[in-house]
């Protein structure tokens, strides 16, 4: 493998199954399209939370749709491409599909990774950083066995249906703030800030901002990168080994913001 030509790749929040720019189908299509291009350089993918805007696993089902996207990820891990797979607030319920079918490894807290001499600190970002107690409480109730448990007895057309209703009413009821708030307000880089007590990354990754945020950290070395989300960025990051940067896909208005 020429590792001075192989990249890795990280991308969080396509929330398929909702819609934005595009319907959900076509910005799967597109996202195929995406996989596609950075295939041939891929060394690894990194797919960082929110890939669907609900997702649960029954024992022998799993929601309609996505074919597109889990085929091409099948592909990329038949072709030997490692790819790495962490829940988010709206797919927490993905339990084993994406292990035993795919052989995706899932995470469900942020880890902390050596790639080419650099320390990664990969999450995608929920109920980390101060406030929102709130979530913080929900969080713990969803992922509690027995609430899983009850969830399961529901007919699949009751439960995802209703799913998907409520996570529609949560967005509308808790639209994303469509500006950078600064470093004093931007909650995961007051976070990224505190870990580097304790943890000296050299690049916090998160997603679930929605914002495509690049920010240096308090010891002037470290960076934050939020991947920012596909219903209207289409943005994701890529490290070269030496560099990492945000980058935009079919979208030459993207703006990355905090630099």
């Amino acid at each position: 493998m020429d590792t001075e030509k192989k990249r890795i790749y990280f991308a969080s929040d396509f929330h398929l199954g909702t819609q934005g720019r595009l319907s959900s189908a076509e910005r799967e299509r597109q996202i195929v399209r995406w996989l596609n291009q950075i295939a041939s350089d891929a060394e690894a993918l990194y797919l960082v939370g929110d890939v669907f805007d609900f997702w649960f696993e029954y024992r022998t089902v799993i929601p309609k749709g996505y074919t597109r996207l889990l085929g091409k990820l099948a592909e990329l891990r038949d072709q030997g491409l490692p790819i790495y797979f962490f829940t988010g607030n709206h797919d927490m319920w993905i339990f084993r599909y994406f292990e035993d079918e795919l052989g995706i490894p899932t995470y469900r807290k942020p880890i902390i990774r050596e790639i080419h001499g650099k320390t990664f600190f990969i999450g995608h970002g929920d109920g980390l950083g101060p406030g929102d107690y709130g979530y913080k409480f929900i969080k713990k109730v969803f992922a509690n066995p027995v609430c899983q448990w009850l969830f399961a007895r529901l007919h699949p057309n009751f439960a995802i249906g209703m799913a998907n209703f409520w996570s529609g009413r949560s967005r509308a009821a808790n639209p994303e703030a469509r500006h950078f708030l600064g470093e004093n307000d931007e909650w995961l880089l007051q976070y990224a800030n505190r870990k580097l007590d304790t943890v000296p990354a050299d690049f916090f990754i998160f997603g679930h901002r929605h914002l495509p945020i690049d920010c240096l950290l308090k010891n002037k070395k470290s960076r934050y990168l939020n991947l920012g989300e596909w219903m209207h960025y289409n943005s994701y990051a890529v490290f070269d080994g030496e560099t990492l940067q945000l980058e935009f896909f079919e979208n030459e208005n993207g703006q990355v913001f905090g630099q």
